[in-house]
């Protein structure tokens, strides 16, 4: 479990046959799970400066590949703060940036997905890009919104997006919940 508030902006140093390697000053021990880009990877190996992990072929498919840089947070522990909301790091599906504008010193970003995660979305809800908890600002038929704030974009690699760019979206899982239960 997560919550969605980065704690490391980490340069990835390779991904090779599986195993994805990124330069970390965290501190998991081998078997702890790490938000990476807003996917749950299990801590397979820790060396100085670095961290690597095991990424099945399941998580190839369901999630964008990993750039150069990628966002990481440490699982969440109990008694510390829910800074951000409930996350995960199951990716429920990849969303494009269709545009990117300034909004005083923040981003309004419009981002593509599909419907079956624009189904669960909700202005003011929560959702995550690439691993940071975030609110939608707005929402229509194809896409939703979310505005950056400062140091969301500096802390997080959402400040180097693009149009164009492929982002992990997970929605709330409180909302898949409620759906379940409602269909009961």
């Amino acid at each position: 479990m997560f919550t969605g508030i980065v704690r490391e902006r980490a340069k990835v140093a390779s991904f090779e046959r599986g195993r994805l390697v990124v330069e970390s000053s965290l501190d998991p021990t081998v078997g702890d799970s790490v938000a990476v880009d807003g996917v749950c990877l299990t801590v397979a190996e820790r060396t100085n400066g670095s961290l690597a992990f095991d990424v099945m072929p399941e998580t190839l498919r369901r999630a964008k590949p990993f750039g150069a840089e990628v966002n990481l947070e440490t699982a969440l522990r109990a008694g510390d703060p829910l800074g951000g909301h409930y996350v995960q790091g199951h990716v429920d599906g990849v969303g494009r940036v269709r545009s990117i504008e300034p909004e005083g010193d923040s981003r309004r970003v419009a981002i593509e997905a599909p419907p079956d995660v624009l189904r669960y979305c909700v202005e003011k809800g929560s959702i995550t890009v690439d691993g940071v908890s975030l609110t939608i600002a707005a929402l229509s038929e194809d896409a939703f919104e979310v505005a950056l704030v400062h140091h969301t974009l500096e802390a997080t690699t959402l400040g180097s997006l693009k149009p164009g760019d492929r982002v992990n979206l997970e929605v709330d899982v409180l909302a898949k919940y409620v759906e379940r239960l409602a269909a009961r």
